[in-house]
Parts: C-alpha cells; structure tokens; sequence
C-alpha cells in the first residue's frame, strides 16, 4: 500500500539540486486518477485522505522552490477507472461530463493552488482536444490564471495536438530525433529502461549506465531538446540508491561540464562528420564572441582527437574543461583540426565518462 511513510521532500529536492536539474516535474495525478494532494474533486481518492495523509504535491513544491529550483506539476487528462469518462468514452466523446466535474475544475484548483512554473499535461491519446476542452483550458491559463504570464506548457493536450500545439514538444516518450526540430522539444525518458514506476523486480542491466546517460543528454542538448530524466520512488517515499548514485554521478558531471550544457544552442553541426563520437553545443559572450564546445564521448588511445567541422584560424584556442594546465595545442590536417590530448594519468583525468574542449576564435 501507497503510504510514503519514509517520505522526505527535503531529501528529495537536495537530491535533485545536486544532480544538475533546474527544474522538477512531479506527477500529481497519473492515469488511475489518484492525486498527490488533497483535491476537492477527487474525494477519498487522494493523498490526503487515503495513505500519506499528506500533501505530497505541496510539499515537494516548497522544498524544490527552497533550492532554487523550477517546480511543475504532471497531470493525465484521462482516467482508466473514473465511471463518467468511460460513460463520455461509451458516447463517443459526444459527451463531457467528465471534463465539466472532474477534469477542468481539478486542473484549475491544481494552478490556482500551487502555481507550477511547468504543466505537462498527458493521457491525451484517446480523445480530441475538443472533448478534453482545452483550448479553453489554455485560454483561462494564459489570460486569468495566477501563472498566465510564467507557466511553460507541453503538448500533450488532445491526440490531435501532440507534437503540433504547445509551448514545447515532447511528441513521444523518449524522444530524442537526432536531429535540430523547428519548435523547443524536450526528451522525456527514463532510467529504467522498462518503466516509468519503480520495479521491486528489475535487474541491474535494466537501468541505463551513467555513460549512457550522459550520451543521451549530450545528443538531447546538441539538438536543441531538454533532458526529462524519470525515477519513480518506492510506495514508502524513498528514491532508492541506484537512482541516487545516477543523479549524483550526473551532477559531478555538469560540475566540471554545465558549460557545455545550459545556455547553450545547437551549433551548425550537431554531430562532427569525421568522429561521430563527437557532438557540438555553442554559446555567444555577451561580447558576441562564440564559444564551440566539442563533446567527446570516447577519448581517442593515440592521444589525438580530430575534427572535420571546426575550421580554425591563427587566433584559435582550445581548451579542455576541468583541465587547468592551460590551453590545448592543435594542428591542421587538410581540412581537419587536430587537437593533442595531454598524456596525463586516468586519475588525472577532469571528470568521467565524457570530456569537454571548448574552442574559441573559429573561422
């Protein structure tokens, strides 16, 4: 039974602020309808009158605001079990009960009440936005709301909406195009690979590496994308070691690497197209000058990592971030930049499992 007993949203939000996140999505409602705070509209089927007998969704948001982080809310637009939607969905969605009592007055306590920075809305596949109404649910968001002039919305609103209307596209779980898309996108996956919820069950080869992990944010980023990274906790409140260790090893990263990660835009090339182990992010100084940062995901054994996309000239330097034995030497061939990795022991080594170069004064 859901009781949440070791329950800690301090721990919680330490946690998350020491992995890099800037910002919190927590589910405040998934697919079986129960909410994690006291709704008016979901009675006695809630985390305050059945289980924690607490307000989990408040709780989380003081603790993760505390820290400086973004808090947003996760909320499934349908229900599996709720009686009136499956009487809306035996009429064909030719009926609204369901979204009338239940579905936009609950959603409208949820804003008013805890002002989420972020609203990611799902449960949107079997039904048109038309039934769900929420073309008339954004229209209140952002003109009448509390958060009309901050709140950041998905687009996961109606199975006609997905991947078309929103303020950021999130089009499939874990999607991730490989590729620069029109609209600000955001990859929404998981640590474990076969499920969102927590798994008493699952082996240790189900869970994604930190060396992945990395992987897929670097290529998220590159592409313009997000990193919406799932852990689902235990029925006791707990985020168990494993997805700790994750989230932790995931801070130390952006420690030495988070130049390379946030404020960035995707450069003219998102992968190099002579190593395809190398991605590009890059940034602008408020001078205008632009900052290229090669991410490697391998380090070459010669010693030598060469590019086919920077194009140097006599100004150019290189360097590796983490390493603060000053700037890296480089050399042409052809029409390829060569950059001299310094010998230097694996202890020595800036950081794990990926390696930064930035280069400035390009071509």
């Amino acid at each position: 039974m859901f009781k949440a007993e070791f329950f800690n949203p301090n721990e919680w939000a330490s946690l998350f602020k020491e992995s890099g996140a800037k910002y919190v999505v927590l589910t405040s409602k998934h697919h079986e309808g129960y909410t994690l705070w006291g709704s008016k509209h979901s009675w006695n089927w809630n985390s305050e009158d059945v289980g924690p007998h607490r307000d989990l969704v408040g709780e989380v948001a003081a603790a993760v605001r505390e820290k400086g982080l973004k808090f947003g809310v996760y909320h499934s637009l349908y229900e599996w079990f709720n009686p009136i939607y499956l009487n809306d969905k035996k009429n064909r969605y030719q009926t609204q009960d369901y979204v009338k009592q239940k579905l936009m007055p609950e959603m409208k306590e949820l804003v008013t009440k805890y002002k989420p920075d972020i609203l990611w809305g799902d449960g949107d596949w079997e039904a048109s936005s038309n039934y769900f109404n929420t073309t008339k649910f954004m229209a209140w968001l952002y003109n009448e709301s509390p958060v009309k002039n901050t709140v950041v919305i998905n687009d996961r609103w109606g199975n006609d909406a997905r991947c078309r209307h929103g303020g950021f596209m999130t089009c499939d779980d874990r999607y991730n195009p490989g590729t620069i898309q029109p609209r600000k996108w955001e990859n929404c996956m998981t640590i474990d690979k076969e499920s969102w919820g927590y798994r008493r069950n699952s082996q240790e080869q189900d869970y994604f590496t930190i060396q992945e992990l990395i992987e897929i944010l670097v290529k998220t980023v590159s592409c313009g994308g997000n990193l919406l990274m799932n852990i689902g906790p235990t029925s006791d409140g707990r985020i168990i070691p494993l997805f700790q260790e994750r989230l932790k090893q995931f801070g130390k990263w952006l420690k030495v690497n988070g130049e390379a990660i946030y404020g960035t835009k995707p450069w003219i090339a998102q992968q190099d197209i002579f190593n395809p182990k190398v991605w590009y992010t890059s940034k602008s100084a408020e001078n205008g000058v632009l900052s290229v940062y090669a991410i490697a995901l391998d380090l070459p054994v010669s010693g030598s990592m060469e590019l086919g996309v920077p194009k140097p000239s006599q100004d150019t330097i290189v360097t590796w971030l983490g390493y603060e034995e000053g700037s890296i030497k480089w050399t042409v061939s052809g029409n390829n930049i060569v950059l001299e990795i310094p010998k230097i022991l694996p202890n020595q080594l800036p950081c794990e499992w990926a390696w930064v170069f930035k280069i400035e004064n390009l071509k």
